[in-house]
């Protein structure tokens, strides 16, 4: 029986069913009496467990003892009216012991940091936090393919190993077979016969589907191996990045915003209680942002705006503001929190600290980069509107010392009928931290992979 089902099925009809049911799950905590006991039980469908009283002398009643914290059971039973707190409970005429859980059991009924929780990742999805993040993490999953589905576009399933670097920044994972310790002879004896990574985006090869199929997205696992332990990156995520032909950059800021939107609203619409329980014991002032990004239009700043916008504020930044340089997540926040008071989009930024795939603007410094920065997170979103002009995209791999060459299938694009387009990426995990308030990457990650740890 899958609890919440029945809750949710019965709390509408008002009467409970007359025939048994069968409820299988894990004890949360039992409480004895002379002749009966009260087990709390949780099947991991939603924060909600249900009470189940077993009277000494039904079949299995003998095993109660073994019945602790973090055992698993299987109760046969009458759903029947509480006189307690809950609306339901279960009278069992049947109860068995599944596995046992002894006292060693990490978990026991008490509070636990999130930092120690996630030396035990294999047993944290038990706990009300965890659990109420990994169910709305697949609901949010679901969100993302229904909006790009119910716009017609299609999702595209792009390579994990690749010998391309989408950034240009080289923070990527070797994929090899050959031994790291012998003597290196050349790429001529390894798998692919030339270095190979693990993605850190599926855009390039994204964008060679947007030019068959207009409109694509992809939503994978990506990979960086950048040796930064803060809340905010991981080794390991996953990224959703659409494509789409015949698109400049206001028509991508547009999706972008749209989006956005979407997820907040599908949050906000939640009825399984795990919003609220967020809203409760994680972020307070999460349903009220929300709600903001949900209604209010993002407002549009060109980034030199937003640089003469910070340096007049008269505001105090450890990293203080100026023309050329990326923005802290300090500046994002300034933006979005205390001048704007909703999301931004800046676009236009310096085509210096942008990779070489943005369309360069007729200004000759900036290119045609955007950013969606919400309240409480900062950059949530990054694109771009993509160079299609052959010649300024071969002269952008030249000045950064790329090889052409590994790129040619890239520069065909532009070769073979170009076309304007542009896309955009998103941190599948910020979205997670946008939407419950949960402050570190690693928490919204099942098993999350930093520099030094590869655990589970």
């Amino acid at each position: 029986m899958n609890i919440q089902r029945t809750l949710v099925k019965h709390a509408l009809a008002s009467e409970a069913p007359a025939e048994q049911i069968l409820v299988e799950g894990w004890v949360r905590t039992r409480r004895d009496s002379k002749t009966f006991s009260f087990l709390e039980v949780n099947d991991g469908t939603s924060l909600a467990s249900i009470q189940v009283v077993a009277d000494a002398g039904i079949p299995g009643y003998e095993e109660i003892g073994r019945m602790t914290t973090g055992s698993s059971v299987s109760i046969l039973g009458r759903l029947i009216e509480s006189p307690g707190k809950q609306k339901w409970e279960i009278q069992a005429t049947e109860i068995k012991l599944v596995g046992s859980a002894p006292e060693t059991y990490p978990l026991q009924k008490k509070g636990h940091s999130p930092e120690f929780l996630r030396t035990i990742a294999h047993l944290r999805p038990r706990t009300n936090l965890f659990g109420a993040i990994f169910r709305t993490r697949s609901r949010m999953a679901a969100a993302v393919h229904q909006f790009f589905l119910e716009r017609d576009f299609v999702w595209v399933h792009t390579p994990i190993i690749t010998a391309s670097d989408c950034e240009g920044a080289g923070e990527m994972f070797r994929v090899t077979t050959m031994d790291p310790l012998a003597e290196n002879k050349g790429y001529d004896n390894d798998f692919f016969g030339k270095p190979a990574n693990l993605t850190v985006s599926g855009q390039l090869e994204g964008e060679t589907f947007a030019c068959a199929l207009s409109n694509i997205y992809t939503f994978g696992p990506t990979f960086r191996a950048e040796n930064s332990n803060t809340s905010r990156h991981a080794a390991e995520f996953w990224m959703i990045e659409p494509e789409i032909a015949f698109c400049d950059i206001y028509g991508d800021m547009d999706i972008a915003e749209s989006f956005i939107k979407h997820i907040a609203r599908t949050m906000l619409n939640d009825a399984s209680g795990d919003f609220e329980f967020f809203c409760k014991f994680v972020d307070k002032g999460l349903r009220a942002r929300l709600e903001e990004v949900a209604e209010k239009p993002f407002v549009r700043c060109s980034y030199t705006e937003a640089i003469e916008i910070m340096q007049a504020s008269g505001e105090k930044f450890e990293y203080p503001p100026y023309w050329g340089m990326d923005m802290q997540s300090e500046h994002e926040r300034f933006l979005t929190e205390k001048h704007f008071k909703c999301p931004v989009i800046v676009y236009n930024y310096p085509k210096e600290i942008k990779p070489f795939y943005m369309r360069l603007n007729e200004d000759g410094k900036t290119v045609t980069a955007m950013d969606v920065l919400v309240p409480g997170i900062g950059e949530i979103i990054g694109g771009s509107q993509r160079e299609e002009r052959l010649d300024i995209l071969e002269g952008n791999i030249d000045r950064m010392g790329m090889d052409k060459e590994a790129y040619y299938w890239y520069n065909d694009l532009r070769r073979y009928g170009t076309v304007p387009h542009a896309g955009f990426g998103v941190g599948f995990e910020r979205l997670i931290m946008f939407v419950t308030g949960v402050q570190n990457i690693r928490d919204v990650l099942p098993f999350p992979r930093t520099p030094r740890n590869c655990e589970f």
